[in-house]
């Protein structure tokens, strides 16, 4: 079932968003080489429980698999999305790496992705972050009430085509977010304009644009959880948790609600 929120529950869900915020930005600052992505996950878990908040990625469990061990998933450089974090696993000059969190305020989930180079990173790459960071906004801009699911895959779809040959994962994409983490709607990052389900004021979207420098098609590895690229190119995530309302839409883990860059997407 799809889940329409009232103003309250959405107030909650803005609450769990700024702690998404927070503990982002808390490992965005300390991502540098010679630190570990088990260090990144203390980071962002400490961030959350000084909060009074609970992580909704530690103990999750999908598909039947083992639960997620750890707050955060850190993906680097081929790792697509739901890498685990190790205390075995350093971060060198040249690297990137995607951060995805989320975070429970009173049973109101919130969840968030960015991708950062390590350092000095080849212009290449850096490039097509911020593709994919665009795409996200193009496509978050397009979910207004009134318009399609559709709508909002078009947008990241026909934005990262027009910037170059890039991967563009299928298998995974955005989802419904409330009183779970994953809910429905499925939200694709492609699509036909105008087709899909009609957004309403009260829906609550994660939208998550996926995309690599290779080919599109991705492999789980062994332990389960952590999906890289099957030719070993570097991939690119990034997510926001937005709410659709009758002045537009809100981007719930930004601190601003995304008001600076959805206004840039919108006049491009």
């Amino acid at each position: 079932m799809i889940q329409l929120k009232s103003e309250a529950e959405i107030a909650k869900m803005r609450e769990a968003g700024l702690v998404v915020a927070a503990a982002l930005d808390a490992v965005r600052a300390a991502i540098a080489p010679g630190v570990t992505t088990a260090e990144l996950d203390e980071i962002a878990a400490k961030v959350i429980a000084d909060a009074g908040a609970r992580s909704n990625f530690k103990g999750y469990r999908a598909g039947g698999n083992i639960p997620y061990p750890a707050t955060i998933c850190a993906s680097v450089n081929d790792e697509v999305v739901h890498g685990i974090p190790s205390r075995r696993r350093v971060l060198r000059e040249g690297d990137i790496i995607s951060i995805d969190c989320g975070a429970i305020v009173d049973g109101w989930h919130a969840d968030a992705a960015f991708t950062v180079g390590v350092g000095e990173i080849d212009p290449e790459v850096q490039r097509m972050i911020e593709v994919c960071e665009e795409a996200l906004w193009r496509g978050i801009a397009a979910g207004r009430a009134g318009a399609t699911l559709g709508d909002i895959g078009h947008a990241i779809e026909s934005y990262v085509r027009s910037q170059g040959r890039y991967g563009m994962v299928e298998e995974y994409g955005g989802h419904g977010i409330g009183t779970e983490m994953h809910q429905e709607p499925h939200v694709p990052n492609r699509g036909r304009a105008g087709r899909g389900l009609r957004l309403v004021p009260g829906l609550v979207l994660a939208v998550e644009p996926m995309i690599m420098l290779g080919d599109r098609r991705v492999v789980t590895r062994d332990d389960g959880w952590t999906v890289a690229t099957v030719d070993g190119s570097w991939a690119a995530h990034f997510e926001h948790t937005f709410a659709v309302s009758v002045d537009g839409p809100r981007v719930l883990t930004a601190p601003d609600l995304g008001v600076s860059r959805l206004a840039a997407a919108r006049a491009s």
